[in-house]
């Protein structure tokens, strides 16, 4: 007969055994990791893989980052010739997991001296004041594009900025926040273009800017300044799971921005875009705070069709002005997200979804706190092809058709049915009215552990 302590022995290791079967079931796989002396089990947030039917990112091979990377491709990084040589190369495939240390400055170089919008212009010939003094449009006209020899140097000059903040990320790849560290990216840009199977986890990702704004006198009425630089941009990219992140101007908000020939000198682009010809992503418990166009799903009305298939789900949105997201084509999945939409630090709501270029959106059980003087057909928005199936979305606590809301209010219908029903909708919650005290504590950069 076995002892006493023998049999203690076995029912603890059946019942560590009990405890990782739970916790893979509740939260994905992984590497589970026992702490015997606890006897509780936690997953290895490096190596953690999106849950079965946890939105579009998860169909057919589903999303696995780098969890099979070996030892020789899992690095810890904290300066920006670091994080550049752990990604090697995009066609280098090979699992790998990036582990992110701290805030990594983009604008350094590769021995972490500071550089600044006039050392990418050293050398170019590019001055803005050269710049606004050759395409006024009161002496160059509003008809054309610039052209000539400053429009040349601003392009140089953007091209040496993009050389040093844009982060190319191949295949296989998991880049994950140490939590604890304030893990971030600050004034650069991931770039996951044409690779498949990507994890983008826990990190803040703060003041992505273009020092070179073009000008461009033909977009709209006015004209407008138009950036580069996504925080984070999928292109051509599929299963793609960007999970508990961070997405913020800060500390450099628009309010900040001066003003040339009347319009707003604007130096960012989005938090994080998904077009030309994306596919198969989940993008959920991130926060996206202070910003203009925040999300583009499709980057024209003729990007890809049968493609851009996206799940947004238990995001928090706030001080947004417009794009949460604007989507084209696909079919997009917009469930349990929380938008407060009061304005905040000059940041002012123009609109949160907008559906286009027949895009089937299903935005269902989401949360908007509104202002009194905010009217409600500017929650959604539409050009007269797009579709969204408005069901159990809450205003301030109140169930809303926001559809009829916006048709009222607009010559542009929004069409209210889809031709596709979303099945991939594991966590979705049947109510949104916890929502706003859920999320405020369960998302963004930081609440991993």
């Amino acid at each position: 007969m076995a002892s006493a302590s023998h049999r203690r022995s076995l029912r603890r290791r059946r019942t560590l055994v009990v405890s990782a079967a739970v916790v893979a079931a509740g939260v994905g796989a992984g590497v589970l990791v026992m702490n015997a002396n606890a006897g509780t089990t936690t997953v290895d947030l490096y190596h953690r893989t999106l849950a079965a039917k946890d939105g579009w990112a998860s169909s057919g091979s589903g999303t696995t980052g780098g969890a099979k990377a070996d030892s020789a491709h899992t690095f810890t990084v904290s300066t920006r010739a670091q994080l550049v040589k752990a990604l090697g190369s995009v066609s280098d495939t090979t699992p790998r997991i990036i582990r992110i240390k701290g805030t990594i400055d983009a604008n350094t170089d590769d021995s972490g001296k500071k550089l600044t919008c006039a050392n990418y212009a050293s050398g170019t010939g590019y001055s803005l004041s050269s710049y606004l003094k050759a395409y006024d449009p009161a002496t160059y006209g509003r008809s054309k594009l610039p052209s000539g020899s400053q429009e040349t140097a601003r392009a140089a000059a953007q091209k040496k900025q993009a050389a040093n903040i844009v982060f190319k990320v191949p295949a296989n790849t998991s880049i994950v926040g140490v939590p604890g560290t304030k893990a971030g990216i600050t004034g650069g840009m991931l770039q996951i273009q044409k690779v498949d199977n990507v994890i983008v986890r826990n990190l803040t990702f703060s003041a992505t800017q273009d020092c070179f704004p073009q000008w461009d006198p033909t977009d709209g009425d006015k004209g407008n300044w138009n950036s580069q630089y996504d925080a984070v941009t999928l292109r051509g990219a599929t299963h793609v799971w960007a999970d508990h992140n961070t997405f913020t101007d800060a500390p450099g908000l628009d309010t900040a921005d001066p003003t040339y020939y009347g319009r707003q000198f604007q130096i960012h682009d989005g938090e994080l875009d998904i077009t030309k010809g994306s596919d198969l992503v989940t993008v959920e418990r991130n926060q996206f705070t202070n910003h203009d166009k925040t999300m583009l799903i499709g980057s024209s009305d003729t990007d890809s069709t049968g493609k851009l298939r996206v799940s947004i789900h238990h995001n928090v949105w706030k001080g947004i002005v417009q794009r949460a997201p604007l989507a084209r084509l696909g079919q997009i999945h917009i469930y349990n997200n929380f938008y407060d939409v009061t304005a905040l630090n000059g940041y002012d709501l123009q609109y949160s979804i907008n559906s286009r270029a027949k895009a089937q959106v299903v935005a269902q059980n989401n949360f908007w706190k509104t202002s009194a003087s905010q009217k409600l057909s500017k929650l959604f928005s539409g050009d007269g092809t797009g579709s969204i199936a408005d069901s159990g979305n809450l205003v301030n606590g109140t169930a809303t058709d926001l559809d009829a809301a916006c048709n009222a209010a607009s010559s542009k219908k929004i069409r209210t049915t889809v031709n596709w029903t979303p099945t991939l909708t594991a966590g979705l919650e049947t109510s949104a009215k916890n929502l706003p005290t859920e999320l405020a504590s369960t998302t963004g950069a930081g609440v991993l552990s």
